[in-house]
């Protein structure tokens, strides 16, 4: 294996653990932040050599290939643009006594540590470090999101742990059931742990015992995914959490976990004697977007209301890679590409609108468009774009999907349109007076950029016109791959 292709996996996995190192020790705040970036930055390079690479040959601990490669550029932009919004976002946060220098320096470490593990989950070509390094994640997220301290804070963070627990338990004893299934056909050891191995050799596996590990994996992953009935902790984490680690719950995090279930997808589908996935993740995937859509109308909290239309959207997503093909599984990545550009860019917004307003009650915001214009407009962008009205890029996923689901399954679309009828409407109440009417609160200017948030929904607005061929024809080879 050559140094070229070594390399940005290696600088992938190094720079932001080495710069979580380095950031726990930052002595200031500036410095802080613009190691954080700067280690984001380089991160974010390191992703796009390895896309136009060539692929290195998989060992035992690591893998590139089409599939996971979508996945890594897609969380090393969005830790890009959330760092240089976290900038300004938790310069204030420190200005008015919420956090302590000391808080900062292990929100930045913490922040990094975050993207190492993202970064380790998705690359992992051994099962059982890919469980490790999801749970390192959740348990890094559980930490931040009660970064600020307080009762309610405190009370998120603890949900978040006991839930996250049960779910990553379940994921475990789903991978435990996966190793004994290719134990008699592969040998013990190493080998039946390794994706590739496991992959090649699915079809001997005993079926009922691949049956019941996805099960467990599907319930498991399924609640770091946010997925109906198991997404109890994630409205809380939105709500009480610092919101550039709301950008990444919602934007990376709930991604890593979904493409864990894709994998154990494709290691059931190779076993012809297995039980089809797909209808099972259907069901999750439908009772997640008809439920969240019905919740929308009852949040009074700007944080949980974009919470549940995360449930809403990872709903859609999983549906869509339930219903399987060419065009589901199309339309299944580039709406979670779409969904993680819009909603990152939505909570960049909330994040300046909490703190401009020094509130996150729905009630108590009015006017934005009239008192912070390019912050009102964005956050109007961002919900036309979430809602999926044209020519924005979610419109064009969603209009996929339920093109599929009409021509292969007409009556599963009555409920994937319901929901997505439901959830417009309440989108669309809630930013009418978000960002009309007579203003409401403080005029106080914004402490911040706005550039990230403009930057995500201009790439939005740019794939719902036009999507370039290479970009095609990659989505469209790993489309093929998902079956």
């Amino acid at each position: 294996m050559s140094a070229a292709l070594i390399n940005p996996v290696a600088v992938l996995l190094l720079a932001p653990i080495l710069a979580a190192a380095v950031l726990a020790l930052a002595p200031g705040y500036r410095l802080g932040a613009r190691i954080n970036v700067a280690a984001a930055l380089v991160t974010f390079a390191a992703a796009v050599t390895m896309v136009f690479a060539d692929r290195p040959v998989p060992g035992d601990y690591l893998l590139v290939d089409d599939l996971n490669i979508v996945f890594v550029a897609l969380n090393t932009f969005v830790g890009l643009t959330t760092s240089v919004f976290s900038a300004g976002y938790i310069a204030h946060e420190l200005d008015s006594g919420r956090l302590t220098p000391a808080y900062l320096r292990f929100y930045h470490a913490m922040y990094q540590v975050l993207m190492f593990a993202m970064n380790l989950a998705l690359l992992a070509n051994n099962i059982g470090l890919m469980w490790v390094a999801v749970e390192l994640a959740t348990l890094t997220t559980v930490v931040m999101v009660g970064l600020y301290r307080t009762p309610a804070a405190l009370e998120a963070a603890w949900k978040y742990f006991i839930l996250g627990s049960v779910g990553i338990a379940l994921a475990l004893f789903g991978t435990i059931l996966v190793y004994m299934a290719a134990q008699p056909v592969v040998g013990e050891g190493m080998a039946g742990m390794v994706w590739t191995v496991l992959i090649a050799h699915a079809a001997d596996f005993d079926p009922a015992l691949l049956n019941v590990a996805f099960v467990f994996l599907l319930l498991g992953y399924g609640t770091k995914v946010g997925l109906a009935p198991l997404h109890a902790w994630l409205p809380d984490a939105h709500a009480e959490g610092p919101t550039p680690i709301s950008a990444v719950l919602s934007g990376l995090l709930l991604n890593v976990a979904l493409y864990a279930v894709l994998r154990f997808k494709l290691l059931l589908a190779a076993n012809p004697l297995a039980i089809a996935p797909g209808p099972l993740m259907v069901g999750m995937g439908t009772t997640s977007l008809v439920f969240a859509a019905v919740m929308l109308y009852r949040r009074r909290d700007i944080k949980r209301l974009f919470a549940y239309s995360s449930i809403e959207h990872m709903g859609v997503i999983v549906f869509a890679f339930g219903m399987g093909g060419p065009l589901a599984n199309f339309a299944g990545l580039l709406h979670m590409c779409m969904h993680s550009l819009t909603k990152s860019a939505i909570f960049f917004g909330v994040g300046h609108i909490s703190q401009v307003k020094g509130t996150q009650k729905i009630a108590e915001i009015r006017g934005l468009t009239e008192t912070h214009p390019w912050l009102g407009w964005g956050l109007v962008a961002g919900v036309v774009a979430i809602a999926g009205l044209p020519p924005l890029g979610i419109f064009m996923s969603e209009f996929l999907v339920v093109s599929s689901t009409f021509a292969r399954e007409p009556l599963l679309a009555i409920p994937l349109v319901a929901g997505l009828l439901l959830a417009f409407g309440a989108l669309l109440l809630r930013v009418n007076g978000l960002a009309f009417g007579e203003p409401v609160g403080s005029t106080d200017p914004v402490k911040g950029s706005c550039v990230p948030m403009y930057a995500h929904l201009a790439l939005v607005l740019g794939a719902g016109i036009y999507l370039p061929a290479p970009l095609v024809a990659w989505f469209q080879n790993v489309a093929s791959v998902l079956g």
